[in-house]
């Protein structure tokens, strides 16, 4: 499970909490992938190039003392991922996303018959045998997947009782090869987290596993390599967004329009009100022509809007912050349009 994007609760809590009437709002879009494929790689081949760790655990860290009131008890480890179920999951992440022709799986680890665990990268007669030998255009190898747990013990007082979470952080680095060439023609460094939670726990700061450890692995490890797909595939992405809804008749009827997806006529009222209104008003509404924008893909439009709205908050500091935020992302997406049309110009043939 991902933890949840905490770096917004603090804004949602002040939204809440401001006269203005807030609406959360969902939105989805495509991000462009990391790395970009020419339209001739139709078939990968997925690999696994991790060295042999017969050890689940690769090491442990002594506990750490509390850094919070109510947490009695904090324990870090450290473990070497299951190469294997990494690059399954991986490799089943790339035929979901129908973005190549076909994808291989390797079975075999490349690594097993080393006498000693090691890391290296593949040979260029090893990139050329395995291109061959799986029918591929291109390998993708995962040649190291690491996972850092931290279990921690809470306690509530008001309500007596104990909990705990177990929050993984999951680090997996992926090479890609084409045959002909020497060296990796890049690497892919993966980072991520899944977390874990058990509500009630026996009385007593005594610190236990919230999941058993072989479990812990495989849905890490699991979780890791599926994670990798994103930043070799285009992927969606959801998103939340804030819509001002209140404060007089216009703002009300624009939200009317909002819920039948009649965005034009939104904006229009609230193009009525920037010109009117001044101070927090101005700003409200040029951040909601801003998102009315965006939710017609106009990114051009929607950016020139989040810019009226920081210098509608000028002054503001919690509303310049908002207003400033948005326009990052807003500018992230336009970023990264390009390469997506790039990317997705294989479909186009």
């Amino acid at each position: 499970m991902k933890r949840p994007p905490i770096q917004l609760l603090p804004l949602l809590a002040w939204l809440l909490a401001a006269c203005q009437s807030v609406q959360p709002l969902s939105i989805d879009y495509m991000l462009p992938a990391e790395a970009s494929f020419p339209p001739s790689l139709r078939r990968v081949a997925v690999v696994n190039n991790m060295p042999d760790a017969p050890h689940t655990g690769l090491s442990t860290e002594e506990a750490d003392a509390p850094d919070t009131p109510y947490e009695v008890a904090r324990k870090t480890e450290i473990h070497t991922g299951n190469a294997a179920i990494a690059t399954e999951a991986l490799a089943n992440a790339l035929a979901d996303g129908n973005y190549f022709d076909q994808v291989i799986i390797c079975d075999s680890a490349l690594r097993a018959h080393d006498t000693q665990p090691r890391e290296s990268t593949l040979s260029a007669e090893e990139i050329d045998n395995l291109a061959r030998d799986l029918g591929a255009d291109f390998l993708v190898a995962v040649e190291n997947v690491q996972l850092r747990s931290t279990t921690r013990i809470h306690f509530l007082p008001d309500l007596a009782l104990h909990y705990g979470t177990v929050d993984v952080k999951t680090y997996a680095t992926c090479r890609l090869y084409l045959p002909g060439r020497r060296t990796p023609a890049g690497t892919i460094l993966c980072t991520d987290s899944i977390y874990w939670e058990e509500p009630t726990l026996p009385a007593g700061p005594v610190l236990q596993p919230l999941i058993p450890q072989d479990e812990l692995i495989v849905a890490a490890s699991d979780f890791a390599g599926a994670s990798a797909a994103d930043y070799l595939l285009p992927h969606w992405k959801t998103a939340t967004r804030y819509l001002f809804t209140g404060g007089n008749v216009h703002m009300r009827d624009a939200a009317v329009y909002v819920r039948e997806q009649n965005w034009p006529d939104a904006i229009a009222l609230w193009q009525h009100l920037y010109e009117q209104k001044k101070g927090k008003q101005k700003f409200y509404a040029a951040c909601n022509i801003a998102l009315g924008y965006e939710m017609q893909d106009n990114i051009d439009a929607a950016i020139q809007w989040a810019e009226r709205a920081v210098q509608a908050a000028h002054g503001l500091a919690r509303e310049e912050l908002h207003a400033y935020g948005y326009l990052q992302e807003l500018k992230e997406r336009q970023e990264g349009m390009a390469r997506l049309k790039v990317q997705m110009q294989r479909f186009e043939e």
